[in-house]
């Protein structure tokens, strides 16, 4: 199972040089298995689109799975972020980034994103997959 983050669905959403590259990524990790997206995920995507009924069933038709994120995963999130305000990080990460991060790590095989660096810095050992522009 792997999860996808909101920056490729996002991306899938517009027209921009990295659709196509988003495109095959999620195609290809629906050829391994399911592809979830977790609640921070399908909010932040809710707030590309007008309808968020709209955003799930859009999802859901591309073949993707709503999975929650699980108790031990939100503890997770909050140890990353606290480490990170300890390493000097700035708040332009927030909570958000790190609930994506923990549900992939915890609860998936692998992730989708266009953030690559952050994802492999802070949750070791999670299987990060760059959509190749």
């Amino acid at each position: 199972m792997i999860a996808v983050d909101s920056s490729v669905l996002i991306e899938l959403l517009g027209d921009g040089e990295r659709t196509a590259a988003a495109a095959d990524s999620l195609r290809d990790a629906l050829h391994q298995g399911p592809v979830v997206l977790c609640d921070v995920v399908l909010a932040e995507v809710c707030t590309a689109l007008q309808n968020g009924s709209d955003a799930l069933q859009l999802l859901e038709d591309a073949g993707l799975v709503y999975l929650a994120i699980e108790s031990k995963a939100a503890l997770r999130a909050g140890e990353m972020q606290r480490r990170y305000r300890q390493r000097g990080g700035r708040r332009e990460r927030t909570i958000p980034d790190f609930l994506v991060g923990a549900h992939a790590l915890l609860q998936c095989d692998g992730l989708v994103t266009f953030d690559a660096g952050f994802f492999r810095d802070y949750f070791k050992g999670l299987k990060v997959i760059v959509p190749q522009v």
